[in-house]
């Protein structure tokens, strides 16, 4: 999703991403689906893969810039390959990021939700990621 239309989603205060897998399987965990429709406030904005146990050198780059943020949100541009003049990070070359903490709700063997927890009680943005196997 490019960040544009993130940013313009999380103005309505509510931000709910529903990930759906339409896998038969029930030999999985719901979280180790592989592939995943993607909506967001009931839109569909396209499909998502689960990634590899081993990170490519942009998700270093940024696990790099982050190791020092304990909570927060903002946007990192996308890191500029040697070989590049142009960013690799998409086409508005920038990256949102979020890092808070979640409560997780098991549902069923076919459902989990994480449900992001404010500081102190604060009211505010509000994020919600539905992961649910459909048959």
């Amino acid at each position: 999703m490019l960040t544009g239309a993130f940013h313009k989603e999380m103005a309505s205060d509510i931000v709910r991403l529903a990930l759906e897998s339409e896998t038969k399987t029930h030999k999985k965990k719901v979280l180790e689906e592989f592939v995943w429709a993607v909506y967001c406030n009931g839109r569909k904005f396209g499909y998502s893969i689960r990634r590899t146990k081993n990170m490519s050198y942009d998700e270093t780059h940024v696990m790099q810039l982050l190791r020092g943020v304990s909570m927060g949100a903002g946007v990192l541009p996308c890191p500029v390959h040697d070989d590049q003049k142009e960013s690799s990070g998409g086409v508005d070359g920038e990256m949102t990021f979020m890092r808070a903490r979640f409560d997780r709700v098991v549902g069923s063997k076919d459902s989990e939700a994480f449900y992001m927890i404010n500081p102190d009680g604060a009211s505010g943005q509000e994020l919600s990621i539905f992961f649910v196997r459909v048959h």
